[in-house]
């Protein structure tokens, strides 16, 4: 008996999780449409008190072997944007000493309120695949009103097994990628208090 009530607390606890997962905290339940795909919001996390991220893969994906994913991450809080992207481009330059497959490219918008970091990494897990990830962050500046921050629109390209032959094969798609994300019409994200 004491079993069987053990199991079913751990039951509902792991319901209970699982939707909020993916309860939508920023007003974007999805679906989001690039380039022909829609993508589901599958993953939310209030990271910090600052900072909200949502996941969406197609619907036939799952997050542990995904070829494509979008995710959005929403600041609440004044942040420079120009330091976000710099920090960004820095992570990637020193992961250049350990991952051979490591590359970053920045743009900026003409009005300076848009920056695009787009770069390759790779991975080798312990469990699993290796893989390949050709991702593009668009930095997006966002007016609160008594100042600015901003917001980062993600896509991912990842690519398994051979990750050298995938690299090539997706660097071949890289301005169809940057295309697709630059003119994506950025929702309008309003955070959600949390009950």
């Amino acid at each position: 008996m004491l079993k069987n009530i053990v199991f079913l607390f751990l039951f509902l606890a792991a319901a209970n999780m699982k939707a909020q997962e993916n309860t939508d905290l920023i007003s974007v339940p999805g679906p989001i449409e690039l380039n022909g795909t829609e993508f589901f919001l599958t993953w939310t996390k209030q990271a910090s008190k600052t900072l909200v991220r949502q996941q969406y893969l197609p619907s036939d994906e799952k997050i542990e072997n995904f070829t494509q994913l979008v995710e959005l991450s929403s600041f609440n809080k004044e942040i420079d944007i120009e330091s976000a992207v710099r920090h960004k481009v820095e992570m990637i330059q020193d992961r250049e000493k350990t991952d051979k497959l490591a590359k970053v490219n920045v743009s900026q918008n003409k009005d300076g309120t848009e920056y695009m970091v787009d770069y390759f990494i790779s991975e080798t897990p312990a469990k699993g695949e290796p893989y390949v990830e050709y991702i593009v962050d668009r930095f997006v500046t966002i007016d609160q009103g008594a100042g600015k921050t901003f917001l980062i629109f993600s896509y991912v390209k990842r690519g398994y097994t051979n990750i050298k032959t995938e690299a090539r094969a997706i660097a071949k798609m890289r301005d169809e990628i940057l295309i697709n994300v630059v003119e994506y019409q950025i929702p309008t994200i309003m955070l959600k208090t949390s009950k």
